[in-house]
This record gives structure tokens, sequence and C-alpha cells, in this order.
């Protein structure tokens, strides 16, 4: 079994900065101190309106990440949208394709890939063509799974959105179901990431 690896999100180091109205506190600071501090990875969410990270802030993160290039730069977001000017362009080692709409507050579910695999299958491919892993945010649903498999995609994101939002009394099923998906994912060779 593969050790577990920690991915530090900034984007809400960001949100931070844009409610303060001020340069600070900087993602890139915050990226080097996790960094620092031992994660194997920075993730980033740049949303069309630039809510949080700015189109900025990614290209000055490809600049810093540079400086690790044992820890992984994903950027993930809405292949549809905004994401894959970013790929193209800074070929991050990760991208996360997350089904969210342009006005969404924050990822709130999985693809379905029964009905989403066709328009993604040619970006996975073209990531894959550029050197870049992709990783699929989906439900944590063997059949979800199976669909990934099939569209060649090697990494996961299973949403726990669901466990995070039960109260603690209630967790243990959606923890099960969790630990049995990602168990499926590994047992089938692709690697699972929660968030």
């Amino acid at each position: 079994m593969k050790n577990i690896e920690l991915g530090v999100n900034i984007d809400h180091v960001a949100t931070v900065r844009q409610a303060r109205r001020t340069y600070e506190p900087d993602p890139v600071w915050a990226a080097a101190e996790a960094e620092l501090g031992g994660a194997d990875g920075i993730t980033v969410h740049p949303r069309p309106d630039e809510r949080h990270i700015r189109k900025q802030d990614v290209h000055d993160l490809a600049a810093l990440m540079r400086q690790w290039p044992q820890a992984d730069y994903n950027i993930e977001g809405n292949p549809l949208q905004n994401l894959m000017a970013f790929v193209r362009e800074l070929r991050p080692q990760q991208c996360t394709f997350v089904p969210d709409g342009e006005s969404q507050f924050t990822s709130d579910h999985g693809w379905d890939l029964a009905a989403d695999g066709a328009r993604l299958r040619p970006l996975i491919d073209e990531a894959h063509a550029l050197g870049i892993r992709v990783s699929l945010f989906i439900e944590p649903d063997p059949r979800q799974i199976e669909a990934a498999m099939r569209l060649g995609a090697p990494v996961i994101e299973l949403h726990t959105g669901r466990f995070a939002h039960l109260p603690e009394d209630g967790r243990e099923a959606e923890l099960k179901r969790l630990v049995d998906a990602a168990a499926l994912a590994a047992k089938n060779g692709i690697e699972a990431h929660a968030g």
C-alpha cells in the first residue's frame, strides 16, 4: 500500500486576501510554508470569476512549484470552463476535473461519468498527451469508479462532502462507503484521493 500523502488546497488563503481587499495573506507564501512543512503537493482551483485564486496566482504558484520538483502542483476546475487554458500553458503535474458551475459556491458533487464521460474523454486524452496526470472528482460509487477506469483516468478524487456534513454519530456508514470506494480504485490500479 502506498503511503498517505498530503496535498494542501490553498484557495481559502486567497479567500481571506480577497475579503480583506489587500495583497495578504499571499497564497504563494502559504504554498511555500506548506511545502516547507512537508506537504506533498499544492492544489488551487481558479474559478472564472477569480473569487479567490486569481490567474496571476496560478502563474506565480507554477513558478514556485518548479523549486519543489518532488511535489505535485494540481490545478483543479471545470475543464469545460477555464481549466484547460491553465493546463495547456503551465503543464502542472496533475489536473483535477471538477463539475462545478461558474456561479457555484463550492464543489458539492462529483461527475456523473455516464452522462459526462463523452465530453470529458477528449480532454483527458489531451492532458495525457501533454504529460499531465488527470484526476476525476466523483462520488464514492462503484459505477463512477468503473466509468473512470474506462475513461483512462489514473486518479480519482472522492467527494467527501456528504461525510463532512453528517453529524458525528452518523458518519460510520459514509466512511465505509468512502473506504470501500478507495479500495475498489486501488484494486483496479487507480490512485484515490479524498476531498
